[in-house]
């Protein structure tokens, strides 16, 4: 990028290949190479399309692992891991959680999604997606087409612009706003050379939009046009935006203003949802988790999706294919899964019991075994993840179960059970999974078409949104019961009247940490925990927001799985074969899933009970993070706010680097907390 300048994307780019939202209100893809000019603001057809264009811009791709995948790690906006991976829910190295021998900009940290250098073809970065959008703002006034649609189609794109700009004011601090489509200069060009504006008058800009979009948009939208932005959405986003503005990232001296405004935008949404239709997703039930594991299956009329991201079940030959690569990630090698996302032991242990206390609580009324550690846990545990020996359904094995376990062979090597690979943890993600997904779609590629869409904002989220607004602004009571809604629906048990919780009402900074506990465990591997650890400053060793809220840093750990073992008579054990699995007429140890079970067992459940009490053994497995080196994980304090890295900096000097952070102009000048 030169100069913040951005080419004209022309309305060739409309014929919208493979930027379908989902196989509704985006299937119709239409060829636009004809279109002329501002033909496309004089005909609502072609404006449509060019606003759903623009939703394109934004979306994962095709075969994107939707759930944990994040587009602001990447200078061109692709969708990747690397910010659940600087988090406790996966491991891995990244250039935000490794050891640097200096803090600079030229160096990969400094995050380069703010922009890149202007190339020979036109790329999807946040200057464009910003242009585009501006470009519609100022010409879509202006040609005759009614007021009613006209607001519609604003509306959706004064969203998408305070969508961008959040996501690069919550990444850097303040930055410029551009709110006209510039025209392309290459060399020195004073109009385009715009400052970075402080973080204030970002938030207020993003607040605006959201504002105006809101009053343009319907509170919900028909059937056909499911996944559009609604006005609940709008109302919600503001609601993140103030919360993130209120957190101690942006507000270190604790304004409780700041949490006052946090509340107003919140409470708005929910109210705002709740006369449209929205909320907690319940059908089915609250008993075991139903309803909790089934609403991310729900698509149209999903009362818990406030902004969804759409899928379709297309064959990959199809030109309207958008599959969710989720659920080819997450399904085992075994079935022709990716096998490729392994959730972390930090996580699987955070659950709490049945009665919402934390494992380690001697007064729960379950006692935590940590031989059987699945049984009596919060249902959304077993919705969750899958581990040894639990069930994972799917359309052609409804009974199927997935087993993780190792045992030795002769030469002292670790054989796992998954004989096609197995995944790095130990542990499998269930969220979000269908159990009538197919094993055999699109021939070899196992569980590729699937058009589960991915809830990007869940009514979930804006209650707790509020809770955590309501308990900044010192409205405990109010925040403590936002907190035991949400367990209320998973379906815990309320044995002490709070779900668990009791013993930390009236106290701010216990329920901060309850509430930032509970994001932690609803949203688990949903692309969120990054933006609240971050936020809350919850990385460093000597963090003062996690002392005070009771939270355990990061730095210093390293993300851990589950090996289990097989042992027999006692001693481990070791030889050529799978112990647990029939071969031919005999059995080495005992059979896993048996057509008789001994005496005093009648089922698999209970039969595997039997299996931990007597053959499994369970050890931390520690090879997720970087073994050839002493790695732990380092997070530096630079990280709260990023700098501007040398691609930007290079092409636009005149903008200032962020403070902590050096560049070519000597040490950075722009205060973020201004």
């Amino acid at each position: 990028m030169r100069k913040l300048t951005i080419l004209t994307m022309m309305l060739a780019c409309l014929a919208l290949t493979n930027q379908s939202c989902k196989d509704k209100f985006l299937e119709d893809k239409k060829d636009f190479t004809a279109v002329n000019g501002d033909d496309v603001f004089k005909d609502p057809v072609l404006a449509q399309a060019y606003v759903d264009y623009v939703y394109g811009l934004f979306l994962p791709a095709n075969n994107s692992q939707s759930f944990v995948a994040t587009m602001d790690a990447a200078e061109n906006g692709t969708y990747n891991n690397v910010f659940t991976q600087t988090t406790d829910e996966l491991a891995g190295e990244t250039d935000f959680n490794k050891q640097w021998n200096a803090i600079s900009f030229i160096n990969n940290h400094a995050n380069k999604y703010f922009g890149q250098r202007m190339g020979a073809n036109i790329a999807n970065n946040v200057w464009t997606r910003m242009k585009e959008i501006n470009l519609f703002l100022s010409k879509i006034d202006l040609y005759g087409i009614d007021e009613a649609t006209r607001n519609k189609m604003k509306g959706q794109l004064y969203f998408w612009r305070a969508f961008q700009y959040f996501q690069l004011v919550r990444m850097y601090g303040g930055v410029p706003l551009i709110l006209e489509p510039q025209v392309p200069i290459v060399g020195n060009n004073e109009a385009n050379s715009i400052p970075r504006s402080a973080t204030s008058e970002c938030i207020a800009k993003i607040v605006k939009d959201l504002d105006l979009a809101k009053s343009l948009l319907p509170g919900k939208w028909d059937a056909g046009n499911w996944g559009r932005i609604t006005s609940g959405a709008a109302a919600a986003l503001k609601g993140r935006v103030l919360l993130t503005y209120a957190s101690p990232q942006f507000n270190p001296n604790d304004s409780r203003d700041r949490w006052e405004a946090a509340y107003s935008a919140n409470t708005e949404a929910k109210t705002l949802l709740e006369q449209n239709g929205f909320g907690l997703f319940r059908t089915g039930g609250e008993a075991n988790g139903k309803a909790w594991g089934d609403m991310f299956l729900k698509e149209v009329d999903n009362p818990e999706a406030v902004i969804v991201y759409g899928f379709n079940n297309a064959a990959a030959t199809s030109t309207a294919v958008k599959n969710n690569g989720w659920e080819q990630a997450i399904r085992p090698r075994e079935l022709s899964g990716a096998g490729s996302i392994s959730p972390t032991k930090q996580i699987f242990d955070a659950f709490p019991m049945l009665d919402g206390k934390n494992i380690d609580d001697p007064t729960s009324t379950y006692p935590y075994d940590s031989k059987k550690f699945y049984k009596n846990r919060d249902p959304r545990f077993s919705k969750t993840f899958v581990y040894n020996g639990a069930l994972f359904p799917y359309a052609n094995g409804t009974n199927y179960r997935q087993w993780t376990y190792y045992w030795k062979n002769d030469k002292g090597a670790y054989v796992s059970t998954e004989t096609r690979g197995s995944n790095a943890s130990g542990i499998y993600l269930r969220k979000g999974s269908d159990p009538a997904a197919s094993g055999t779609s699109n021939a070899a590629a196992g569980f590729q078409q699937s058009g589960t869409d991915y809830i990007e904002m869940r009514f979930a989220e804006v209650l707790l949104n509020l809770a955590e607004s309501a308990i900044g602004a010192d409205k405990l009571v109010e925040g403590l019961k936002g907190i035991t809604d949400i367990r209320a629906r998973a379906g815990l048990e309320n044995k002490d009247g709070s779900y668990g919780l009791s013993s930390i009402s009236g106290d701010r900074n216990k329920l901060f940490g309850a509430v930032l506990n509970e994001r932690k465990l609803e949203l688990a591997y949903e692309g969120k925990r990054f933006y609240d650890l971050r936020r809350w400053k919850l990385f460093e060793e000597d963090s003062p927001t996690a002392q005070r809220i009771g939270v355990k840093p990061l730095n210093g750990t390293r993300r851990t799985g589950l090996l289990i073992t097989v042992k027999n008579n006692g001693m481990d054990y070791t030889g050529a074969s799978d112990p647990l699995v029939r071969n031919g007429s005999s059995v080495p140890v005992v059979e896993r899933q048996p057509s008789t079970y001994p005496a005093g067992i009648a089922n698999q459940d209970q039969y595997l009970d039997y299996l931990y009490d007597n053959y499994f053994v369970i050890a931390e497995k520690d090879d997720l993070d970087p073994t050839n080196i002493p790695w732990k994980f380092r997070w530096y304090t630079e990280y709260y706010f990023f700098g501007l890295n040398q691609t930007i900096l290079s092409t636009s000097p005149y903008l200032q680097q962020t403070s902590g952070w050096d560049s070519m102009n000597g040490a950075g000048t722009f205060d973020p907390l201004k």
